[in-house]
């Protein structure tokens, strides 16, 4: 497995603190949406139970679902180009790693060429596939995917891991340049902003954009074991943060009154 590939495997609970994300477009949606299912994906990939298997394929479809709706593979690439470009602007700067510079530029380069590689009917494949569109077909029934209607899907669940890994794979290959591409492209934005420490007056943080500004992801950082959690609305020109108190499940979050210190990564 890619060094990205095992970054995106990773539990989102390995974090020491609590962080939430709020996209304010459509393409950082779909590619946050893409690295959620790849995630779970990976991480089931590394079982050798048939039900993790099962979800493994699951997210398989769901990733497809997503793939196969606009071109999102042209949008991975155009926005490999503009980070490309952006990092380009910093090789004049003194304080700049020239070396770490190059190498980050160099990597981006790389996963353009392997997204323009696979070429725009890389789906295909997948799409032709009998056995995943059964599975497909079945899976929008509560419980179609069981034994007795779907008995091919189930006697190959029952092969040994190494057999139904070399077939997951195999989709893996077919999907992994976009997906890792994404998880790139992701972390990328992510460690473009710095987290810089606000206060919610009775648990409310409104912010407005600057004109020249652009924002594409907010990231809110509160203490792990924090009983709130940000409930975030707006768009690339504005926002509202609203700090809700969780106690149970059987009882619905309610804002704080209490002024709320926090962190937030405008990326």
């Amino acid at each position: 497995m890619s060094a990205t590939a095992k970054s995106a495997a990773m539990p989102l609970t390995s974090r020491s603190h609590a962080e939430y994300e709020q996209p304010v477009n459509e393409r950082m949606r779909t590619f946050m949406r893409l690295e959620f299912l790849y995630r779970q994906m990976l991480y089931n990939c590394e079982s050798e139970s048939d039900w993790a298997t099962r979800a493994a394929t699951g997210n398989l479809l769901d990733i497809m679902a997503i793939l196969m709706r606009g071109d999102v593979r042209s949008d991975v690439h155009k926005e490999l180009d503009h980070q490309i470009d952006k990092l380009q602007r910093f090789k004049s700067q003194p304080q700049v790693d020239g070396a770490r510079l190059d190498n980050l530029i160099a990597n981006l380069v790389a996963t353009r060429d392997d997204v323009d590689a696979v070429g725009t009917q890389f789906l295909q494949p997948l799409k032709e596939s009998e056995f995943l569109s059964a599975i497909k077909h079945r899976s929008a029934i509560p419980g179609g995917t069981c034994e007795f209607d779907l008995p091919e899907y189930s006697h190959w669940l029952r092969q040994d891991y190494s057999r139904r890994q070399k077939d997951v794979n195999h989709w893996l290959a077919i999907i992994r340049p976009v997906c890792d591409a994404v998880i790139e492209l992701l972390w990328l934005i992510r460690e473009s902003a710095q987290p810089q420490p606000k206060t919610a007056i009775n648990g409310m943080f409104q912010h407005s954009m600057k004109k020249d500004s652009s924002c594409r992801l907010l990231r809110v950082t509160l203490p792990e074991h924090s009983t709130l959690y940000p409930e975030i609305s707006g768009s690339q020109h504005r926002f509202i943060i609203r700090f809700l108190e969780w106690s149970t499940i059987e009882h619905r979050a309610v804002q704080t009154g209490h002024d709320v210190d926090f962190q937030i990564s405008i990326c």
